[in-house]
């Protein structure tokens, strides 16, 4: 069973993949405002001071901004 995290996400890049030429192909997905999510711990890929980046259907990964700080999502991990 897959355990998850609570986080508060906005704005995102979903990177689809990459073209012909080893370029990726980048989707910017602006938000109003932060919404609360539940992200599958084993989805995540890595944590940075700005962003959570996160495994997706069919190869597909997505950087989320959050709210918070790296270290908050640290404590929130243990």
């Amino acid at each position: 069973m897959s355990k998850f995290l609570e986080i508060k996400v906005k704005n995102h890049v979903i990177l689809h993949g990459f073209d012909e030429n080893n370029k990726e192909i980048l989707e910017e997905v602006e938000a109003d405002s932060f919404v609360t999510k539940l992200v599958a711990i084993d989805r995540i890929q890595s944590i940075s001071e700005q962003y959570i980046l996160t495994s997706y259907a069919f190869g597909r990964l997505i950087y989320w901004e959050y709210e918070g700080t790296m270290d908050e999502l640290k404590s929130a991990l243990h």
